[in-house]
C-alpha cells in the first residue's frame, strides 16, 4: 500500500511543500515513485513521518531529528519512550502555566485590577467581586457583560474611586428620600431611579429601560441584592424597584 504526497499531507496535517522539503534534505524520502515519477509513501514512511512530527512538536531542529532517527543503534521503542517522557514533561509544564493563567484571570475578574490596599481604599470592607462568578454564569454570553468587562478592564484606581463616590452619594440621597416617606412614584424617586440607570450606562454597559426593569425585579427577588439595598435604609430595595418601574413607564409611555 502506498500513498500520494497529497494523501500524506492530509493524513499528517502538513503541507505538500513541507513533505517536498523533507524529501529534498533527505529527512523523509518517499520510498517509491509512480510511473509518472510522482512520490509514493509507504507505511514505513508514514511511521518515520510520525516520529519527525513528534520531535518537531517538541522543538527539535530538523538536523537533530535526522541524527536521532538515523542513529543505527536506536531502537524504535526507545524513540517512543523518549518522546513519551518529553511529552509528559511538557504537559506538566503546560498544566502549571494554565494554572498560573487561571489564577491571573481570577485576579483580574471584572476588570478590578487593584492591589488589596487600593481595593480597601476604594471599596472599604465591601467585596467588589462578590457576585463576579454568578454574573459571569448569568450573563457571560451577553453583549452587556462583554461591554462591562471591556470598560472595567481600562479603569484606574482613580476611576474606581470616582465610580464609588457616585454610588455613595446616590445611596445617601436615596436613603434620605425613603426615610422622608417620599413615594416611589414621585418625581424625586423617579429622578434618582433615572440616575441609577444612567450610572450603569455610563460606567458599565448601555442599560435601556427594559433591562433596568429586569434589574429592578432582581433587586427584590434576590435576597443578596435586597440586603445590599436595604442596608442603606429599610425598604429601599422595594422602593427602588417601584421607582425604576415608574421611571421606565414615564419615559416609554
Amino acid at each position: 500500500m502506498s500513498y500520494s504526497v497529497g494523501q500524506v499531507a492530509g493524513f499528517a496535517g502538513v503541507t505538500v511543500r513541507t513533505l517536498h522539503h523533507y524529501d529534498d534534505i533527505g529527512l523523509l524520502a518517499a520510498s517509491e515513485r509512480s510511473h509518472a515519477g510522482h512520490r509514493r509513501y509507504s507505511d514505513a514512511d508514514l511511521d518515520r513521518l510520525q516520529q519527525i512530527l513528534f520531535y518537531r512538536e517538541l522543538g527539535f531542529p530538523l538536523d537533530e531529528v535526522a541524527a536521532l532517527l538515523d542513529d543505527p543503534a536506536a531502537d524504535p521503542r526507545a524513540h517512543l519512550r523518549r518522546q513519551h517522557e518529553l511529552l509528559t514533561a511538557r504537559i506538566e509544564r503546560l498544566q502549571k502555566m494554565a494554572a498560573a493563567v487561571e489564577h491571573a484571570m481570577e485576579a483580574r475578574k471584572m476588570g478590578i485590577n487593584l492591589t488589596p490596599e487600593e481595593r480597601f481604599e476604594v471599596f472599604g470592607d465591601k467585596d467588589p467581586e462578590q457576585y463576579a462568578e454568578e454574573a459571569e454564569q448569568r450573563w457571560g454570553g451577553t453583549e452587556a457583560y462583554a461591554e462591562s468587562q471591556r470598560r472595567a478592564a481600562t479603569y484606574t484606581k482613580e476611576d474606581w474611586k470616582r465610580l464609588q463616590a457616585e454610588v455613595d452619594v446616590w445611596s445617601e440621597r436615596y436613603a434620605a428620600l425613603v426615610a422622608a416617606g417620599d413615594p416611589p412614584t414621585g418625581a424625586a424617586a423617579m429622578d434618582l431611579a433615572e440616575e441609577h440607570r444612567q450610572h450603569i450606562s455610563r460606567w458599565f454597559y448601555e442599560c435601556p429601560y427594559d433591562m433596568h426593569r429586569g434589574l429592578a425585579e432582581m433587586y427584590v427577588s434576590d435576597e443578596r441584592f435586597k440586603a445590599f439595598y436595604d442596608a442603606m435604609h429599610p425598604g429601599v430595595a422595594e422602593h427602588l424597584r417601584d421607582a425604576i418601574l415608574a421611571n421606565a413607564a414615564r419615559h416609554t409611555s
